[in-house]
């Protein structure tokens, strides 16, 4: 039986990872700030929140960080914690850059000091790429980060690079596209769309608000991308893939899918408001996930469409 660590197990890709590691066999540990205090709310709705073992982590303290480490003395580590909105990133770039920077530099020193074989799962993002254009991103695709977050991903991504060919670490990155779930909060504008669509067709509300509505993202499903990087920590030798559908939409494609799912014309009800335009974003997010079909087996069965029709059913 295997023993994972995850950080960051409260969001999204967390609680889908514990689920998956736990269908698997594994005894799962969750880190969280403070447990203590943490609800926990994605494993309780998954329903696996009393089997998953949790302690208090602050990556940013390497002390403690390596105090965890060497308590529960894991098989594989998952790194999906840290400041995780872009757009807030740019309210918040020192914090932004500090808790993904310097978290995953703790967690790669710490798996030196304690010199067990211990694999690590980062997780990268296609923000790191910038604007993709017609040319879908791949592993030796530049970086044109535009974001503190897209700046402080690309520094981790680097230093796992780093660890993994000066030490012999087996540390992987996956550069994920965006993929969504009912268990997004609603800062993520996937899940303001599909909230603000379920309150108008049921009356509770009139008008949804968004930024630009032109810009081109590749979604998939967060239950199939966990499942990339379980497959990841599989491997003989470490390697970063990129994990994507291949398949881009305009957000405003991604909106009349809701609305129409509901019966509801988009146009009618949505309002594009400049104040909510980020000072930089990509036009045009697009990946290339071949190396992670041929390598890992994996390729995303879900559309963007699928998605939409998902999150509404589940809320």
């Amino acid at each position: 039986m295997k023993t994972a660590l995850i950080c960051g197990i409260s969001g999204q890709d967390g609680a889908y990872l514990a689920q998956l590691l736990l269908g698997k066999g594994y005894t799962v540990y969750g880190s969280s700030r403070d447990a203590q205090i943490s609800t926990f709310r994605n494993l309780v709705r998954l329903g696996i929140r009393d089997r998953v073992k949790t302690c208090s982590m602050a990556l940013n303290d390497f002390r403690s960080v390596l105090q965890v480490i060497s308590k529960v003395q894991p098989d594989e580590i998952y790194n999906l914690a840290g400041q995780t909105s872009v757009g807030l990133s740019f309210e918040l770039p020192v914090e932004t850059m500090e808790s993904i920077t310097l978290g995953t530099l703790n967690l790669l020193e710490a798996i030196r000091f304690i010199g067990r074989p211990i694999k690590l799962y980062n997780a990268s993002s296609s923000e790191c790429f910038g604007d993709t254009g017609e040319v879908p991103a791949s592993e030796t695709t530049p970086f044109r980060p535009r974001s503190p977050y897209a700046v402080a991903k690309s520094a981790a991504f680097w230093q796992v690079a780093n660890y993994r060919e000066a030490y012999n670490l087996f540390a992987c990155s996956g550069i994920l596209f965006n993929h969504e779930s009912p268990l997004r909060p609603k800062r993520f504008v996937t899940q303001k769309i599909v909230a603000a669509a379920l309150d108008i067709a049921d009356g509770r509300s009139d008008r949804l608000h968004l930024g630009d509505v032109s810009i081109q993202r590749d979604w998939g499903w967060s239950p199939e991308y966990v499942e990339a990087m379980y497959r990841m920590l599989q491997q003989d030798q470490p390697d970063d893939y990129v994990i994507a559908t291949g398949a881009t939409h305009k957000l405003e494609e991604f909106v009349a899918e809701v609305f129409s799912y509901l019966g509801l014309d988009w146009q009618q009800y949505v309002e594009v408001d400049r104040t909510l335009f980020r000072p930089t974003d990509i036009a045009v997010s697009r990946g290339n996930a071949a190396k992670a079909k041929e390598k890992l087996g994996w390729q995303a069965k879900y559309t963007m469409k699928e998605v939409a029709y998902m999150m509404v059913d589940a809320m």
